[in-house]
């Protein structure tokens, strides 16, 4: 007589096959829209336009952030459409589909809501989020009252605050954050760009005065075509086909977060017909006399110490498109910059005006929260 074992037996093989086949396909399709709790700081994203987008590609990619939901006046099928395609950016890098009325990004379910007030978003269904305001439209303490009132713990701004609400740039003065603060601007992609390195050289060297030009690419404000700006005429010339002279706040913004540097650093724009990635130009006069090898030196040790992640350096011989994507905030160029004497130097700085300060917008994100739950943050300033 012939004994079959279980493990021989073709009925039973069969049986157990089936049964690992079943398994496999339920966990796939278990797998399609994840459900399991995230340890992420659950986040919110309210706007879904070129900083509000690349903010949710970087949410779903960081482990820190759970992003929870996003508010937009476009239907799910085309959010999930300007997600997945970018001209600059590229194809999203992971799965992107439409659900009913939500988003399953990378499996995970990502609810969507449609509204243009505030007060109406579903922020308390979702927990204690902290939530990137990237409309524009509401940057002040008074106009964020309803996203709190709807359930938002803390706002974010994409952009300078229209008030006095407080300023942080990520590498420059992130442990002044208070955990009092409801709203916090992030200041803009120009100051995010400039003031990494004003801080260190000022701490360093001492800055009596400096003027900064920032030769900045075109954004959705500008015109495709000539066009009207009653308050700006060069504004509402054709962004691709011209060199535009503009003002902007960004260098005086920098005494925000800097305040001994108030009135003595101002500046101006340049908007040319470039896609993405902008460079600021700092002409500075320092109070002590250095060399710019010596520049160049502390910019390095601060861009792989105290300043990193924010604060970025390179040698090489690059141009605009090499720095799209790069995420650090200010990228210094020790080839581009030039010094007249030892107190007067113009030093180069490059930045991805948008996927750069996008990631700030995260990192402050994360920042807070940390803060807020009394644990240690991960972007605490660091000591060299």
């Amino acid at each position: 007589r012939i004994m079959v074992t279980p493990s021989t037996n073709p009925i039973i093989k069969m049986a157990k096959f089936s049964a690992v086949i079943l398994a496999l396909a339920m966990g796939a399709a278990s797998a399609l829209v994840r459900t399991a709790p995230s340890m992420g700081v659950p986040c919110a994203v309210q706007g879904f336009g070129r900083i509000g987008r690349l903010v949710a590609r970087i949410m779903v990619k960081n482990p820190e952030t759970d992003l929870k939901l996003i508010n937009c006046g476009y239907d799910a099928e085309y959010m999930a459409y300007q997600f997945k395609y970018d001209t600059i950016h590229g194809r999203y890098d992971g799965t992107v589909e439409v659900d009913g009325d939500s988003l399953v990004i990378d499996g995970t379910k990502i609810a969507l809501s449609h509204t243009r007030d505030p007060s109406e978003i579903p922020f308390a269904e979702h927990g204690d989020l902290y939530v990137c305001e990237s409309t524009g439209a509401f940057l002040t303490g008074e106009s964020i009252q309803p996203h709190l009132k709807a359930g938002a713990k803390k706002i974010v701004f994409s952009a300078p605050a229209k008030d006095d609400s407080p300023t942080i740039v990520m590498g420059v003065n992130q442990d002044s954050y208070d955990t009092a603060w409801e709203a916090v601007s992030c200041a803009s992609c120009t100051t995010n760009g400039l003031a990494p390195a004003v801080k260190a050289i000022n701490d360093e060297f001492g800055i009596e005065e400096a003027l900064m030009t920032t030769v900045h690419a075109m954004t959705a404000t500008q015109k495709v075509v000539d066009g009207a700006s009653k308050k700006d005429w060069r504004g509402g010339r054709a962004a691709a086909a011209n060199i535009i002279p503009s003002s902007t706040g960004a260098a005086k913004a920098v005494t925000k977060v800097i305040p001994e540097l108030k009135g003595k650093l101002t500046g101006m724009a340049f908007r040319v017909p470039t896609t993405d990635v902008s460079v600021v130009d700092l002409t500075a006069r320092l109070t002590k006399s250095t060399t710019y090898e010596d520049i160049c030196a502390l910019i390095q040790k601060n861009a792989a110490g105290s300043q990193k992640g924010f604060l970025g350096y390179t040698d090489e011989p690059l141009v605009s498109t090499d720095m799209e994507t790069q995420s650090e905030s200010c990228i210094f160029d020790a080839g581009a910059g030039i010094m007249l004497n030892p107190n007067f130097v113009k030093i180069i700085c490059w930045y991805d005006n948008e996927w750069g300060y996008s990631n700030r917008v995260v990192d402050l994100m994360v920042h807070m929260a940390k803060v807020d739950a009394g644990v240690k943050s991960p972007f605490a300033m660091a000591e060299n």
